[in-house]
C-alpha cells in the first residue's frame, strides 16, 4: 500500500497548479484597463479618430450616422464598416444629438487653410512628357493620321510566354493609347474652335 500513497510535496504541487488554473480561467479580467480611455478628452479624441477613419473609407456617410452606429456597437470601427458594406446602416433617430467635434489647434489651422484661396499646385507633367513620346507625336502629326496599331495588332495577337516581350508589347500599347487620346483631344479642340469661329 505504500506504493499507492501520494507524497505531501506532490499533493501541494497539484493544489497550487489547480488554484492557478482556476484563477486564470475564472478570475482574470476580461478587458485590460490600458485600452479604456482615462478621461473624457481622450474618449472624445478616440471617438473622433474613429469617425474620421470611417469617413475616409465611406465619404458618403455623414458624421451623425457614423456616431450613432459607433455608439450602438461600443465604438467598434470594424463592426460599423461591416454594417456599411452589408447595407445595414440605420439612420439615427431624431432624438439622437451627437457631441460636437472637439476644437483643437490642428482643426483650426486646417479650417483657416481651407478658407484661404487655393494656391495652384505644381502640375504633373503630361503623359507625353512623362513617357518620352514627343518624337512619336511629331512623327504621327507629320505622317498624318496613319497609326502603327495595325502593324502591332498583326504582330502581337498572341500572348507571349517571354516576360520581356509581354512588357514591351504592353508598353507599346500604352504609348499608342496615349497618342490616340491626344489625337482625339486635338480633334475635339479643333472642332470647338471651328464651331466658335463660325458663330
Amino acid at each position: 500500500m505504500s506504493d499507492e500513497q501520494i507524497s505531501l510535496p506532490s499533493l501541494i504541487l497539484i493544489v497550487v497548479i489547480g488554484g492557478l488554473v482556476v484563477r486564470y480561467l475564472f478570475f482574470s479580467p476580461s478587458t485590460p484597463t490600458a485600452q479604456q480611455p482615462r478621461d473624457a478628452a481622450s474618449a472624445a479624441r478616440t471617438r473622433e479618430a474613429a469617425v474620421e477613419r470611417i469617413q475616409q473609407m465611406f465619404p458618403q456617410l455623414d458624421r451623425r450616422t457614423i456616431l450613432w452606429d459607433l455608439q450602438r456597437n461600443g465604438g467598434s470601427i470594424s463592426a460599423t464598416t461591416e454594417r456599411v458594406l452589408s447595407g445595414r446602416m440605420e439612420t439615427p433617430p431624431v432624438s439622437f444629438q451627437p457631441p460636437s467635434p472637439p476644437r483643437s489647434p490642428a482643426n483650426a489651422a486646417a479650417r483657416s487653410q481651407q478658407q484661404k484661396p487655393a494656391v495652384p499646385k505644381s502640375t504633373e507633367p503630361d503623359l507625353i512628357t512623362r513617357y518620352n513620346l514627343q518624337s512619336r507625336v511629331s512623327e504621327s502629326s507629320a505622317g498624318g493620321a496613319v497609326g502603327t496599331s495595325d502593324s502591332t495588332d498583326a504582330k502581337g495577337k498572341a500572348w507571349s510566354s517571354n516576360r520581356d516581350e509581354r512588357q514591351s508589347a504592353l508598353q507599346r500599347r500604352r504609348d499608342e493609347m496615349i497618342i490616340a487620346a491626344r489625337r482625339k483631344m486635338e480633334a475635339k479642340i479643333a472642332a470647338e474652335r471651328a464651331g466658335a469661329a463660325t458663330q
